[in-house]
């Protein structure tokens, strides 16, 4: 028991030390030794971004399947393999339908020697039927791009609609991003997108907003959303098709401001200054040009810079009234731009 309130006093006192060292981090000695409020000029970074998360797709893909029943007599390519547009990958046993044209094309001499002109236009059209189940016992690369996955092999017997692989074509990647109602007004062609990948250990990936719907549509969960296109030109090799992200879609470019407490702010003829602390506690007077920032702060865009220390010019607000700084580092307000309900905001990205 004596050991517990032991140990509880020891905890009073070091919280009583921890709070009474930040006091006097915030207070410095003036001339006749008394202990002053200062304020420091600190940086702030605000990104106007939606956030996005989705999966990427390839440009293109194409899955490899057989037209038809068959037996596998020749393979043209590997897995791995980089192939061009119209390029043979697989042949078919096509023996029959070579007999069939063949026999048609005799039929046809026949024909043209007896037959009406009827007859022949439509043996003609015959003909072109004949012709094209010759060319569905190949199979032939759509564009030109990368054998993902390949699985057949000379001698085996496929039936129609077997999947036997995969090109994909990666000269860019694409992923349909949800942007919900009230952020889509804020997209336009051409923003960028700058993307995290959990496979990717060498950075943010690039894209940018390649198009969006003119209409929107509403999600199984009841929400109205507008289904965004964003493009990755010339992706690393790491990141492969379906990969998932995160990332933002940036709104407008990032926006940095000096920011400092309204009481180190003080009016002289309607000129605003404040006290700037140098070596050894003395100060200067320094006029500045401030902008309103929230309830608690003003912006200051010209007199002072990052890091400078300034005198209390005005009274502590009483609480309730003038607002505080927030509990999480940040200062009340910001930029033009606002907050989205779906991640759309304006992120800080605090300097100094």
């Amino acid at each position: 028991m004596k050991k517990s309130i032991k140990k509880a006093i020891i905890v009073v006192c070091a919280a009583a030390a921890l709070l009474a060292a930040l006091v006097v981090a915030r207070r410095v000695k003036n001339s006749s030794g008394g202990l002053e409020r200062t304020f420091i000029v600190r940086s702030e970074t605000y990104e106007n971004v939606i956030e996005i998360a989705g999966n990427v797709a390839a440009a293109q893909e194409q899955t490899l399947q057989a037209a038809g029943d068959g037996t596998v007599t020749a393979v043209y390519v590997s897995e791995g393999d980089i192939v061009k547009k119209g390029d043979l990958v697989l042949q078919l046993d096509d023996s029959e339908q070579r007999y069939n044209l063949e026999k048609h094309d005799f039929d046809m001499e026949q024909k043209r020697v007896t037959g009406s002109k009827r007859e022949l236009a439509l043996m003609e059209k015959q003909r072109n039927v004949l012709t094209q189940k010759i060319q569905d016992r190949t199979i032939t690369a759509a564009f030109s791009g990368l054998i993902a996955s390949f699985t057949a092999q000379a001698g085996d017997y496929l039936e129609a609609k077997d999947n036997v692989g995969v090109i994909v074509d990666r000269s860019y990647l694409h992923s349909t991003v949800e942007i919900v109602e009230t952020d889509a007004p804020k997209l336009r062609a051409g923003q960028k997108a700058r993307l995290n990948f959990p496979a990717y250990q060498n950075g943010v990936v690039e894209g940018y907003l390649d198009s969006f719907p003119a209409v929107g549509t509403v999600t199984s969960r009841g929400a109205a959303v507008v289904n965004a296109k964003i493009k990755i030109e010339n992706p690393p090799p790491e990141i492969l098709p379906y990969y998932s992200f995160t990332g933002r879609i940036e709104i407008s470019p990032p926006v940095t401001m000096l920011l400092v407490e309204r009481q180190a702010i003080g009016y002289e003829n309607g000129r605003a200054f404040a006290e700037r602390l140098g070596e050894g506690g003395k100060s200067e007077r320094v006029f500045v040009s401030v902008e309103p920032y929230g309830n608690s702060f003003v912006s200051i865009t010209d007199g002072l810079g990052e890091g400078d220390v300034l005198k209390a010019l005005q009274p502590e607000p009483v609480s309730g009234r003038g607002g505080s700084r927030r509990a999480q580092g940040g200062p009340q307000g910001a930029p033009p731009g606002g907050r989205g309900s779906s991640g759309g905001a304006m992120m800080p990205r605090f300097g100094g």
